[in-house]
């Protein structure tokens, strides 16, 4: 398949796009810094800005599937929804009517009623860019666009690829120790699969142990 990853050097995408890579995909990592994209078989770099949305449609122009790996980061949160309604309007213009995009776990429940975003338990230094990934997704609902949101578990990290992780919908999932946690290695594979199989569109699906 040809696939366009935007934030393919970030702590989420790098592990991505060596996943895509690995089962022969073609795909066009858009960075800002083509240098931090490791030399990878079928990987292209390409500079694009994700906020300007003839940008966006020149880089995704042929693409089967796009995949945003994108994060502001916590200190500019609110970057997040402008990137994503430029993506969609970058999208369109080029045709392509598939985005895979890596969500939050703060808009799952962890009680019938209760997201995690609003628990007493919840850091409030996360929880900016916890409801800018929640403003996201509701940008995707509203969309055309045949969409699929990623979220991670509550944690997640550099870790091992083990190839065994468990999936949810709306629900944080957790392990016997009431844990919830996935290593990028192992996020990776389930966004890879979802770009091979179209299992979950136009919805948000979670991976985690």
């Amino acid at each position: 398949m040809k696939i366009t990853l935007f934030g393919a050097s970030g702590m989420i995408g790098a592990p991505i796009l060596e996943e895509l890579s690995a089962r022969g995909h073609a795909v066009s990592a858009v960075v800002r810094d083509t240098s931090r994209v490791a030399a990878l078989a079928g990987v292209t770099a390409i500079q694009a800005d994700i906020f300007n949305d003839a940008s966006v449609a020149a880089a995704v122009s042929g693409s089967d599937v796009v995949v945003s790996a994108y994060g502001p980061g916590p200190a500019s949160a609110h970057l997040l929804v402008d990137a994503f309604q430029s993506l969609l309007k970058g999208l369109a213009t080029a045709g392509v009517t598939r985005l895979i995009a890596v969500g939050g776990a703060g808009s799952l429940e962890v009680a019938p009623g209760l997201l995690l975003i609003d628990a007493p338990f919840f850091p409030a230094a996360w929880k900016e860019i916890a409801q800018a990934h929640s403003d996201a997704l509701e940008v995707l609902k509203a969309s055309d666009i045949d969409w699929t949101s990623v979220s991670p578990a509550a944690m997640i990290q550099p870790g091992e690829r083990t190839g065994t992780f468990r999936l949810g919908k709306d629900q944080l999932l957790t392990d016997a120790n009431g844990e919830s946690k996935i290593s990028t290695a192992d996020f990776a594979i389930a966004v890879a699969d979802e770009v091979e199989r179209n299992s979950h569109v136009r919805q948000r699906f979670t991976v985690s142990y």
